[in-house]
């Protein structure tokens, strides 16, 4: 991965792209909240380097170094709108956007907003629909009736907190050297990082999966950490029966990909789903190339 940076829209984006410059295919590895391009950078060597596509690693606005945006043009369309323009930078015409968290509400947006620039989508763990805002936890119950936003601020802090030990079964010395610099720059500008979360928190992005699923021309792979405990499975289920697709579910939690980074390409390779999900993309690129009649 060769790091890189890019003007849109006047703001400085730093990404890392995947230098098999002889790559056809192009896809887009977007991250979660409070993490950065560099976190996924042992997962898109994998998929470069094996299944043929040429990867870039974004770092959204606010995030690992990339300018915020103001606050009156803080939504997920400006998000979109940016990885179109990064897109253009590298000469990209269309892409498969692979979307965590964070960024799986980031990339239904873009398959809402770009259909043509859009190969596919991979959804893993995403926050597309709103469900995953509703806390049953203990803090939930105790704060709810006095102090509701404490309340569920506690819970997602306890359930960040179990993704601890699967994070633990990663190679440590090589996941801090790949994650370490984006968390660290993440939380010295929490200022930029915190009104995003923000906006997550009072937005619910569910019509827009829902036109693109009823469109149903994209082809949508949704995966899911059986053991999630900031996105709750139901959520996963929610949102595969939202775009009418089987949820592939993945031994481990929120963020199964970090410690086990040859998973999504195991999935895409080695299993008939994955397999006929990619034909469907290289379906569609194929389609998209053809010139209108």
């Amino acid at each position: 991965m060769v790091d890189g940076e890019a003007i849109i829209d006047g703001r400085r984006w730093r990404y890392s792209v995947s230098d098999n410059l002889d790559a056809s295919t192009w896809a887009v590895n977007v991250h979660g909240f409070m993490a950065g391009g560099g976190i996924y950078w042992r997962e898109s060597a994998r998929m470069a380097a094996k299944l043929g596509l040429r990867v870039i690693n974004p770092n959204l606005p606010g995030f690992s170094g990339s300018d915020a945006l103001p606050w009156d043009d803080l939504r997920m369309s400006s998000f979109a709108r940016g990885l179109a323009g990064l897109l253009d930078h590298l000469g990209a015409p269309a892409a498969l956007i692979l979307g965590h968290s964070m960024g799986g509400a980031v990339a239904m947006q873009f398959a809402h907003d770009y259909p043509d620039r859009t190969l596919g989508v991979i959804y893993r763990d995403g926050v597309s629909t709103a469900s995953w805002k509703q806390r049953r936890g203990l803090f939930t119950h105790l704060f709810g009736p006095v102090v509701p936003d404490l309340g569920t601020a506690l819970d997602f802090l306890t359930a960040f907190a179990t993704e601890i030990p699967d994070l633990a079964f990663s190679r440590m010395t090589s996941l801090v050297a790949t994650a370490a610099p984006d968390i660290r720059i993440n939380v010295r500008d929490f200022a930029n990082t915190l009104p995003v979360g923000a906006m997550l928190i009072a937005c619910d992005f569910t019509s827009i999966a829902a036109e693109v699923g009823a469109a149903g021309d994209i082809p949508i792979l949704p995966m899911h950490g059986r053991f999630d405990r900031l996105i709750p499975p139901a959520t996963g289920r929610e949102f595969g029966e939202l775009v009418g697709r089987d949820v592939w579910w993945v031994i481990g939690g929120h963020s199964w990909m970090i410690p086990r980074p040859a998973s999504q390409l195991n999935v895409l390779r080695d299993t008939e789903r994955g397999e006929a999900f990619m034909q469907e993309v290289r379906d569609r690129a194929r389609a998209l190339k053809r010139p209108a009649a």
